[in-house]
């Protein structure tokens, strides 16, 4: 039996000292232009301190345009380096491995915060979005390769790329956004070009052991889950990435395809041959037990997101309390100042049903 306490080692960059992560998650309290706020670097150093093995930024947005909310840190410009490095810094000396995770919105992107319409894959009458022409394809996949070399510039361990939740790389996954007809587009190897070809060049234009992680997601959003596993199984066998990131909404839950029912959702994609690449899930671990559940199921590692907003310090409490398990819900306003949430992310998680009294 795996304990969430055991470390955990990589082909490439540093071990990391437990099996819990901070998700990446949305908290609007960066600076307009993209650039790292006082309130963004207490919120993540308050998880470093607290005991998470690896620390990972809120999605980072690789162009202006394809940025998804208000208030989001951005990697796309140089002007954003002095930040991303002093954060890499007091990551490092609150002894946690660092992350950024790369992002584009695509056709997600408000067009009122990017001023102009967004971009997709294809023209997307739903979200009023523009097709990218092939040079655009081009330039976005070079953006997101320049992101990850600032990443390793500022300091940090590694990248993930953001694949899921229906932003840009994940809309090129899916055959019902992505109409394309170029390479671009049709095939399942077509549409996972533009994810396959940042991976290539990240792993050839970034230090040698910079690590580097993909998050997928199998739902919702135009994804089909035999080509999210099938893409899964090709991302561990290859090898190019580090660790696999599944953000499965529910940890525990079964497939929401019919013909896949009868079994958990989480075992389509842990008993895929991962070779040396490591495999981690997201959704709805809430306390030790759900924590040691997945991780008895062949999962190496769990990414935290509500239970790390609740409890800065969660991998200590649950090392000193193996009942502890998330509060209940709602906390008020006080409480989350405690655990070091700014105003932004206090206000933004109050348009949660039921979480800020």
């Amino acid at each position: 039996m795996t304990s969430p306490f055991e470390p955990l080692t990589f082909q490439r960059g540093p071990a990391w000292k437990n099996r819990f992560v901070l998700a990446p998650l949305t908290n609007s309290q960066s600076h307009a232009d993209g650039v790292l706020s006082d309130d963004e670097q207490n919120w993540l150093l308050k998880r470093a301190q607290g005991g998470f093995a690896l620390t990972m930024t809120c999605a980072a947005h690789v162009q202006a345009q394809g940025q998804g909310f208000p208030g989001q840190l951005g990697i796309f410009a140089d002007k954003h380096l002095e930040g991303l490095t002093r954060l890499a810094e007091a990551i490092h000396a609150a002894g946690s491995v660092s992350s950024v995770q790369l992002h584009h919105a695509g056709m997600r992107s408000p067009a009122e915060l990017i001023g102009h319409a967004p971009v997709c894959p294809s023209d997307n009458a739903e979200f009023s979005a523009r097709g990218l022409t092939t040079k655009e394809v081009e330039e976005l996949i070079e953006d997101f390769v320049l992101a990850a070399q600032r990443a390793d510039q500022a300091g940090f361990n590694g990248v993930e790329l953001h694949g899921a939740h229906g932003y840009i790389l994940g809309q090129f996954l899916s055959s019902e956004i992505n109409q394309r007809s170029d390479q671009f587009g049709g095939s399942l190897q077509n549409r996972a070009r533009p994810l396959l070809e940042i991976i290539q060049k990240i792993r050839s234009r970034c230090r040698e052991d910079f690590q580097l992680g993909v998050r997928l997601s199998p739902e919702r959003f135009g994804m089909q889950l035999e080509e999210v596993a099938e893409l899964a199984g090709r991302l561990m066998s290859d090898g190019a990435i580090d660790y696999l990131d599944m953000s499965l909404w529910d940890s525990f839950k079964e497939p929401e395809q019919e013909s896949m029912r009868g079994r958990s959702l989480l075992s389509c994609f842990t008993e895929l041959d991962r070779g040396q690449v490591r495999l981690g899930v997201a959704g709805k671990i809430r306390s030790v037990a759900d924590v040691q559940s997945v991780l008895d199921q062949g999962v190496d590692f769990v990414m935290l997101g509500r239970a790390a907003i609740l409890h800065a310090d969660f991998p200590d409490q649950a090392r000193a309390n193996a009942d502890f398990r998330q509060t209940d819900l709602p906390v008020n306003r006080a409480y989350l100042q405690e655990q070091g949430l700014g105003e932004a992310f206090i206000d933004y998680m109050s348009s949660w049903p039921g979480f800020v009294a």
